[in-house]
């Protein structure tokens, strides 16, 4: 996946971390013009995390070990939500150019949203450190529309749209042809794809053929209601998620109830994300006789996320079996009326997983960069006793090996430093999409999720997010030896 920022570099062509830089902040702008709220939203978040920085040194410590520091004022994610396969597929070629790939599978019709997700995301940590950029992407299922003539007549609308202009198709096939773009064509293709995300408040269906859509789920209106897939959410980065709750509220901005996610602790994990609430927002419909006739739609609103520490397999099964079992205790949905009770439910019950970074490293629960402690105030011989070409060798396999890395770990010899968390949980997305769309009666919807089919219509298999922060842990193993055995 990394040839063509090879070839772009030898080649002279603009690197795809750039174009991906220059796009996301072309995005925010337009989102923060259409949303002006989104632009209150940015100023909160910037506030908070400038309070966090100054008041908690070891916080700033941690993200300048992990490289962190300098995107994290930059960090974004949208969501968008695509009709057709085919949609999908030029989407996929569309944010290949700015070295964005497939990561992950997420189905969310049994929460009772009728689509399947990926993350286009980077997918090396150096690359991601220089543009975070993210956009959640989900496709329309239409096979769960239950009402067959509304079915035909949904698939109808979308083959009649065009999503991608003339311009940005011909920028993506330049693109896979050379390696890359030139400068003048990066800007161009930022420029177009723009075009793809943008908000129309023409519609190119009925106001009844509309209200039936709604009437099904919101999303589906909002799907193929529209000329495109305007970005629905932008999602700056906190770096903590309840004091920016409680600031929404004293600056007038109606936060969802519930913070999706796991509840607050000492060390972040996965992901917790919360909203404003949708806007409702004029739009006219296009009658039959090419006239418009006004109407209403809300669907596009603001988030807010604070990442964590990346979970193993070991560890994603706990929190799923803790967070089933909060939502079960509480036996009903989390909303505004049992939210006091929902957060004390899942407090106690996450009490179940550690709260320190050591623990999760020892129980295997989470990934870490392991990091040579460059000042450390250790004699080389220390070091040379663990015999450390032997332990470079054989690390991954080799149990004892595993101790003697613990070892260098409670001399101070070796730094741990969580690997955050660069993905998205199905549970929490489908939370945020339900609470801001209206008129939602189907709680979850029968028919078994399809990776086949969606990665068919992808064009490429998607990335195990898994493997991906397994390997960064390797690799950052591999790089803290070679600094050890440099050392000695």
């Amino acid at each position: 996946m990394n040839n063509n920022k090879n070839a772009m570099g030898s080649n002279n062509l603009k690197d795809s971390n750039a174009i991906r830089h220059e796009f996301s902040m072309a995005m925010s702008a337009m989102y923060q013009s259409e949303v002006p709220l989104y632009g209150d939203l940015l100023d909160l978040v910037a506030e908070v995390n400038t309070e966090v920085l100054t008041q908690h040194p070891e916080i700033k410590d941690q993200l300048e070990h992990t490289g962190e520091i300098d995107r994290i004022s930059m960090e974004r994610h949208g969501a968008i939500r695509l009709g057709t396969a085919a949609e999908l597929h030029m989407m996929r070629r569309l944010f290949a150019v700015m070295g964005m790939y497939p990561v992950g599978y997420y189905d969310l019709a049994p929460a009772g949203v009728p689509v399947h997700s990926t993350a286009f995301r980077a997918i090396d940590a150096q690359d991601l450190n220089q543009s975070p950029f993210r956009v959640f992407t989900s496709l329309l299922r239409l096979d769960l529309i239950g009402d067959e003539v509304l079915k035909k007549e949904a698939i109808a609308a979308l083959a009649n749209r065009q999503i991608f202009t003339a311009n940005v198709i011909r920028l993506i096939e330049r693109f896979e042809e050379q390696g890359g773009l030139t400068s003048e064509e990066g800007e161009q293709f930022v420029t177009e794809a723009l075009e793809t995300f943008r908000w129309h408040d023409k519609t190119p269906v009925s106001k009844e053929l509309y209200q039936r859509l709604l009437e099904q789920h919101g999303l589906i209106a909002d799907v193929v209601g529209f000329k495109g897939p305007h970005i629905n959410h932008l999602t700056p980065r906190t770096l903590d998620i309840d004091t920016v709750q409680q600031g929404m509220l004293a600056k007038g901005i109606p936060p969802k109830a519930i913070i999706e996610g796991p509840p607050k602790r000492d060390c972040p994990i996965l992901l917790r994300q919360t909203s404003f609430k949708a806007l409702e927002e004029a739009v006219s419909f296009k009658n039959p006789n090419g006239e418009y006739e006004e109407g209403h739609h809300t669907a596009r609103f603001g988030e807010i996320e604070q990442r964590g520490v990346a979970l193993t397999t070991k560890g994603r099964a706990l929190y799923d079996q803790l967070l089933s079992q909060a939502r079960s205790q509480l036996g009903a949905t989390p909303n505004e009326g049992n939210a006091s009770q929902y957060y004390q439910i899942l407090e106690s019950v996450f009490e179940a997983f550690p709260d320190d970074y050591r623990t999760l490293h020892d129980e295997g629960l989470a990934y870490f960069y392991y990091q040579a402690v460059n000042d450390s105030p250790y004699p080389s011989s220390a070091a040379s006793e663990l015999n450390l070409n032997s332990l470079e060798e054989s690390y991954s396999d080799d149990s004892i090996s595993k101790q003697a890395m613990t070892q260098l770990i409670e001399q101070g010899i070796v730094r741990l430093e969580p690997i955050v968390y660069e993905d998205f949980l199905p549970v929490s997305a489908a939370g945020i999409f339900q609470s801001n769309l209206h008129g939602d009666k189907q709680s979850s919807y029968e028919g078994n999720s399809n990776q086949n089919e969606f990665e068919k219509a992808l064009g490429v298999h998607v990335y195990d997010e898994l493997d991906l922060y397994a390997d960064q842990q390797s690799k950052s193993i591999q790089e803290c030896l070679c600094a050890l055995k440099s050392s000695i």
